[in-house]
């Protein structure tokens, strides 16, 4: 059985689109569902989100529609976007990051078009959870030390957005990683192969001033 680590976050469409191709791994695979904050990635790597810039935050919400639409994904963005995620991913925390929890959350506000931030939604989704005191839960200490650790963690391991799925030490990002990750899992040896066994020393041209 191998292990891999899959991170994601509820405010990113291309982590719910990965999510919805999860079922192409193969079932000698174990999947470790890992919450974390996308904005604190970021400043730890001191980048902008696709939303952060007005043009590609357009072009983004395009693409993922098409893509779903070519991928036979139910899509529906939320009322707003981006938004804040961290009654989600706590809740998921909470919840011990259980796949079908998770599913859940990804497809109250990826297929519904549901918006966590409002009450009477809120209210909706802990309901479904089976989640009385949910408020209570994601106020507990621990859980936020947990996305916190999970968020730290993740970026001390190389993790720059999210979807992010490690295997061993390597890295696969993005929902386009999907079909790479396959043949990777199929084949150890891809990424040591021909032009892409000499990408790891290969010099850099040129940096622009930080």
């Amino acid at each position: 059985m191998t292990k891999v680590h899959w991170y994601f976050d509820f405010i990113s469409p291309f982590s719910y689109l990965q999510h919805e191709l999860l079922h192409r791994l193969p079932d000698t695979v174990e999947i470790v569902y890992e919450p974390v904050l996308f904005a604190g990635l970021l400043g730890r790597w001191g980048h902008k989100g696709p939303a952060e810039i007005p043009g590609k935050r357009l072009y983004t919400n395009r693409y993922c529609v098409w893509f779903a639409q070519n991928h036979g994904i139910p899509f529906k963005m939320p009322p707003k976007h981006p938004y804040n995620p961290l009654k989600a991913l706590r809740l998921a925390i909470a919840l011990d990051a259980d796949p079908e929890a998770v599913a859940t959350i990804f497809h109250f506000i990826w297929q519904e078009g549901r918006w966590t931030e409002s009450a009477e939604d809120w209210a909706e989704l802990t309901g479904r959870l089976g989640l009385a005191d949910a408020d209570d839960r994601i106020a507990d200490p621990a859980v936020k030390d947990r996305l916190r650790e999970n968020t730290e963690q993740a970026a001390a391991k190389g993790v720059f957005g999210v979807p992010t799925f490690l295997i061993g030490d390597t890295l696969f990002w993005g929902v386009e990683s999907t079909e790479m990750v396959v043949d990777y899992l199929k084949d150890p040896t891809l990424l040591e192969q021909g032009e892409m066994a000499r990408l790891p020393d290969l010099p850099s041209g040129a940096e622009r001033p930080r």
